[in-house]
């Protein structure tokens, strides 16, 4: 028998939703991203629903589930925001946060951050 997806593994759209939930209101309210003016302007453009519905999309596509992502390119929607290094890794803090209120096993945590490290060189300039 094939091994679960990590969609699978993680409970699929529903978990992960909740999970999105969660991490969305964390890095939007996050003063260390916000203190970019261009993040803390797109954090306050967007209805935070909107903006859920398409990570939640994006994650479930990215771990094998059967959503299609429909939103920008990682680069088309985070270049302009000249992202640092430093924002990457406050991002990364919150997203550390957010997998261990959830309780999400260090496997599939190592895979879900092999995901969104692969798109480091699309979002910080």
């Amino acid at each position: 028998m094939a091994e679960e997806s990590l969609y699978e593994r993680l409970g699929g759209v529903y978990a992960i939703a909740a999970v999105v939930d969660d991490f969305i209101d964390r890095v939007m309210s996050d003063p260390r991203l916000n203190a970019n003016p261009a993040v803390d302007d797109a954090h306050h453009k967007v209805p935070p629903a909107g903006f859920k519905y398409l990570v939640t999309e994006m994650v479930c596509h990215a771990t094998g589930g059967p959503q299609r992502y429909t939103g920008k390119t990682m680069e088309e929607s985070h270049r302009h925001l000249k992202i640092t290094p430093g924002e990457w890794e406050a991002f990364l803090d919150d997203f550390r946060v957010t997998l261990a209120l959830f309780h999400v096993p260090e496997r599939e945590q190592a895979e879900l951050f092999a995901i969104v490290q692969s798109t480091y060189g699309e979002i910080v300039v």
